[in-house]
């Protein structure tokens, strides 16, 4: 189970959801403190500014960032559930469960789970730098690149709902 959720809904998310491990997507020194029951080994924090193209004096997302997370979230899914959280629940967040949902799903069409992220959240804007480098890394020729535009931009919100997504569950359905 992935479970997706901003910052300020991290320690509720936490206790609700206990996930067994916590993807943090933050800009760079952003302080986050789980609860000591968390080990180290369980979450990883992957510092970049949200940003669609690289900008002086910012952080973009990078290739490293993308293989991490995906190398983070495989040991996870093989552990149990994983929470990712960003600033906001909106951009970053979004794009990492995007990522993650074709990454366990490889024969389930782009275009189906992106639909499935509007569902779920119809405040994504999932980072279209990120969207387009982890295209590149899981060999998708620009389908998940062409799906997230496809689903347009969420609606404006000052912060993202926290929702789930459950792999098994849209293998079936799609």
């Amino acid at each position: 189970m992935l479970f997706v959720c901003p910052l300020s809904k991290l320690e509720e998310t936490l206790e609700s959801a206990a996930p067994g491990h916590v993807l943090s997507l933050v800009s760079p020194g952003t302080v986050i403190e789980l609860p000591a029951a968390y080990e180290p080994a369980h979450h990883l924090v992957l510092e970049f500014n949200d940003i669609a193209e690289a900008r002086e004096g910012l952080i973009a997302p990078s290739m490293e960032h993308v293989e991490r997370l995906l190398d983070f979230a495989s040991h996870a899914a093989r552990h149990g559930s994983l929470l990712v959280h960003c600033w906001a629940g909106v951009s970053r967040s979004t794009a990492a469960a995007y990522i993650l949902t074709c990454a366990l799903l490889p024969e389930v069409d782009e275009s189906v789970l992106a639909s499935h992220l509007r569902r779920v959240s119809p405040v994504a804007t999932p980072n279209p730098l990120l969207i387009s480098l982890a295209d590149k890394c899981l060999q998708r020729k620009g389908r998940m690149i062409q799906a997230i535009k496809d689903i347009g931009r969420g609606a404006e919100t000052f912060e993202g709902n926290t929702f789930s997504i459950d792999p098994a569950t849209l293998f079936k359905s799609a």
